[in-house]
């Protein structure tokens, strides 16, 4: 555990008013962004060993998230918006250039900071997520036929604005306790048990996530300090993220099938669904990633890569970071 480490706390100007991040280390700069739902806090364990071992190591709450600033228009949580406060970070902090890392949604935003602005970033990592290039159909298309047979698929349940709010806003530290659970290797539900991705006409995600105590990784310092900045913050904005899916497929159409160039790292979990779901992105990695260094799979991982497995990821990571071009 780390929560006696020392963190240096930061907000600095954004397009969007403020990101906070946290800062340990000095040397090259690697920016960490986390996923959903989540906050810096998710890279604890990778702050640490990232400083020790040399490297200016900056974790940030993504736009909508903790301490950072939430914009009300679904608009404000577009890719190319969230690239834009990924390079205020680097230039706030006096930096020309750095590695970007990201798990989740996280990985797509830094995936796509690559694409989009790599003048500022020099390598990408990706766990949980691997790179997909922009196609057709639409997102919200290609998620609606995801269901299964009357059951909605969670991204397209979390669509509607207000609806999965009025589902998790009540009881966060419920709802976040059942979703990491339902999503970590030791915790999910076996063969033949409700599949947690999916909700039933009039139903809620929270109906299917499975009982019983929480992973290791998940004490109650953890889910306490989760519970209350979203108890504090609620999860529109983190929300909105999924809602600007089609938005980004607009903005993304000069680049449509464009593969990211620089050197890249991606590490999935073997029992994490996003693995089974984009296996065929994976499959296409000596295409779309051309500069690909290395590419692993964790066995008896789920979803919260660096949190379930952060010996591992913290090794993947510096053996990838000490191999990239000055």
């Amino acid at each position: 555990m780390t929560h006696g480490t020392h963190f240096t706390h930061r907000l600095v100007p954004a397009p969007a008013g403020r990101i906070h991040l946290v800062e340990q280390g000095s040397g090259p700069l690697v920016l960490l962004v986390h996923g959903f739902p989540e906050s810096w806090y998710s890279w604890r364990h990778q702050l640490p060993a990232l400083a020790a071992a040399g490297y200016r190591a900056v974790a940030i709450d993504v736009r909508g998230y903790g301490r950072s600033s939430k914009p009300s228009a679904t608009d404000a949580y577009r890719l190319v918006e969230l690239v834009e406060d990924n390079v205020a970070v680097v230039h706030a902090l006096g930096e020309e250039s750095a590695v970007v890392v990201g798990h989740d949604w996280g990985s797509a935003i830094a995936s796509g900071s690559g694409l989009l602005r790599p003048d500022v970033f020099r390598a990408v990592g990706m766990l949980s997520v691997p790179y997909t290039p922009r196609s057709e159909p639409r997102p919200t298309e290609v998620f609606a036929r995801m269901g299964d047979g009357e059951d909605e698929f969670y991204i397209s349940y979390f669509q509607e604005p207000g609806r999965a709010e009025a589902e998790i806003e009540p009881d966060v530290r419920g709802w976040l306790a059942g979703f990491y659970r339902a999503l970590s290797a030791e915790t999910m539900p076996g063969p033949g048990e409700p599949a947690p991705y999916f909700v039933s006409p009039d139903g809620t995600l929270r109906e299917r996530f499975p009982a019983g105590p929480s992973p290791a990784w998940l004490g109650e310092a953890e889910l306490d300090h989760y519970a209350e900045e979203f108890e504090r913050t609620g999860l529109t904005g983190p929300l909105n993220r999924y809602r600007a899916m089609d938005r980004d497929w607009a903005d993304l159409a000069d680049h449509n099938g464009a593969p990211l160039t620089q050197p890249s790292l991606f590490v999935g979990g073997a029992l994490d669904a996003t693995t089974s779901w984009l296996s065929e992105a994976v499959k296409a990695f000596p295409v779309t990633l051309p500069g690909l260094v290395s590419s692993h799979l964790l066995d008896d991982c789920g979803h919260w890569i660096q949190q379930e497995r952060p010996e591992d990821t913290n090794r993947l990571l510096l053996d990838w970071l000490a191999g990239l071009p000055a």
